[in-house]
């Protein structure tokens, strides 16, 4: 095939270019820069051409391409008719592709799909890392599953991978802005660059990543049924890392644009860290689901060495046009338009290994419980099977003591003010082998993280870890606070709060009634009673 790679000399265009040309097509080197066009060319055995994408498109079209490949971007700024170039290559009877990570464009794409059908061409965006290979990653995962509950995704670059000034602006764009994710079958708004996880890559190389906005988070609820979606970028230095969450939340607040300057000051910055780090990257793509044997997850991941991390975002391009006749004519996002097989068989020639790996999974507080978890009511079963984030939103209300020590008590631990009636959500996410629970009263939110340690129910709020006496007594959970500590310092049983928790079922509905006493008077603290629901259980009645 005759390919133009649009943007070829660019950090993921070049690295597309030497792959075409291994596999034998006729590629030609595109852009708006005459030296670097022909550089590039000269260097893969490529062809150069001079050409503006908003400009006159005579000389691209003189070369008669089979398929065009727009790997230019950013995306995000292709101005009022962001599809102008696509359009432009459907009336010429040719195949497009790009390699788009903007949501809204590579979610839009379809808008073409009568006039490529009619051209019988193929019009695919993103044809990417994301959402061309973390797609036909999810598909593989999830193949046989009987519900998927949550797909999440990581992309993690080594330090050493080149960056283009496309790639900085990119992250910047977004960085800050909300968007929707999807959990536990409801939007949920979200900034950008917050939230981190961590994610192991095999053989020790475990990274972290934080929240950002990708097409997956648009398309794959509905292309997999998945109740949850989640992705996730990190850099390898925790420097870069932190500074663009603190500029997340700073531009969060402010909500300033991003002027060129700034994106070329950053660029610099990141090419002084280019020496720190390593050249190896990696991504990371789990499915949730329940299959036939049980509740499992499974997990796709993939290593890249030797700098050759950032080839892998050409990697699907590549195998598309390996056999274009496979791909039906038509505009779409690339959302499992090949195989898992497919990608692996297209990075054989690169530094990269792949492996699979799956785990069964019960719940929290089924394996603390166990054989007393079935003695519950239905509504407080369902609300802990927690295989991926599970919220559940009601009505509560909330009492507050007013002693001095309660009000301190209440301040540190970031409780609701007192109310007769406020909205809460309570949002349970699996951590490992424990849980974290996010309550939100209104627009108050406090956390804590709960797990199993020795044989007994921890819950720690910030450096406060106390030891739950978990158990079921006539249909109800109870929670009393047994013990506790203060970083590693244990806490006399005088300084320790006076907990009444307990969950409950009535009529069908699940309640749930918290009442905390100050240590040494007893005073009240904290009382939050009320009933939450899921939107699985609600869409179940």
């Amino acid at each position: 095939m005759k390919v133009v790679v649009l943007g070829g000399y660019g950090v993921f265009g070049a690295r597309l270019v030497r792959l075409l040309v291994r596999d034998g097509h006729d590629v030609v080197v595109a852009g708006r820069s005459e030296d670097k066009a022909a550089q590039l060319a000269a260097e893969a055995g490529a062809q150069p051409l001079i050409v503006d994408r908003q400009g006159d498109l005579a000389g691209l079209w003189a070369l008669a391409p089979d398929a065009v490949v727009d790997a230019a971007g950013p995306f995000h700024a292709y101005g009022d008719d962001p599809y102008a170039f696509a359009r432009a290559c459907v009336a010429q009877g040719v195949h497009y592709l790009d390699l788009a990570d903007d949501p809204a464009f590579c979610a839009g794409i379809g808008v073409l799909d009568e006039a490529a059908k009619t051209a019988g061409v193929f019009v695919l965006s993103g044809v990417s890392s994301v959402p061309a290979i973390s797609s036909a990653a999810v598909a593989a995962l999830a193949e046989g599953a009987l519900e998927v509950d949550t797909i999440s995704s990581a992309i993690l670059p080594g330090n050493r991978a080149p960056r283009g000034k496309a790639v900085v602006e990119s992250i910047l764009h977004q960085c800050g802005c909300p968007f929707d994710v999807t959990i536990d079958g409801a939007k949920v708004p979200m900034r950008s660059w917050s939230r981190p996880d961590r994610f192991d890559l095999g053989q020790g190389m475990i990274r972290k990543a934080w929240m950002i906005e990708v097409p997956d988070h648009r398309l794959f609820a509905g292309t997999f049924g998945a109740r949850t979606v989640l992705f996730r970028a990190g850099l390898e230095l925790p420097i870069m890392n932190y500074g663009l969450a603190a500029f997340s939340w700073v531009r969060g607040k402010l909500g300033f644009g991003i002027p060129d300057w700034f994106v070329r000051l950053m660029l610099w910055l990141a090419k002084l860290l280019w020496p720190f780090g390593t050249d190896e990257g990696g991504m990371f793509v789990a499915v949730t689901a329940r299959y036939p044997e049980g509740w499992q997850r499974r997990v796709w991941r993939l290593i890249a060495r030797a700098g050759e991390g950032p080839f892998i975002p050409a990697v699907a391009a590549r195998v598309v046009l390996r056999q274009p006749d496979a791909i039906g004519p038509g505009a779409r996002p690339a959302v499992a338009v090949v195989s898992l097989a497919a990608i692996e068989a297209g990075m054989a020639d690169l530094a990269v290994e792949t492996e699979r790996v799956e785990e069964g999974l019960t719940p929290l507080f089924v394996r603390q419980l166990g054989a007393d978890f079935d003695q519950l009511p239905g509504p407080v079963q369902q609300a802990h099977q927690v295989y991926g984030p599970r919220r559940l939103t009601g009505r509560a209300t909330v009492a507050r003591g007013t002693s001095l020590l309660s009000r301190l008590i209440g301040v540190l631990f970031g409780f609701p003010k007192a109310t007769d009636d406020i909205a809460v959500t309570v949002t349970m996410t699996p951590d490992g082998a424990g849980e974290v629970w996010e309550r939100q009263f209104g627009d108050k939110v406090f956390r804590s993280v709960l797990r199993q340690q020795g044989g007994q129910m921890t819950e720690r709020f910030g450096p406060f870890t106390f030891v739950l006496g978990l158990h079921v007594r006539d249909g109800t959970l109870q929670f009393p606070v047994l013990s506790g500590r203060l970083g590693p310092v244990p806490l006399p049983q005088f300084l320790l709060p006076q907990s009444i928790a307990h969950e409950h079922a009535e009529d069908g509905t699940f309640h749930f009634d918290v009442a905390l006493k100050a240590p040494l008077t007893g005073a009240l603290i904290v009382h939050y009673r009320g009933t939450l629901s899921g939107e699985k259980d609600r869409a179940a009645a």
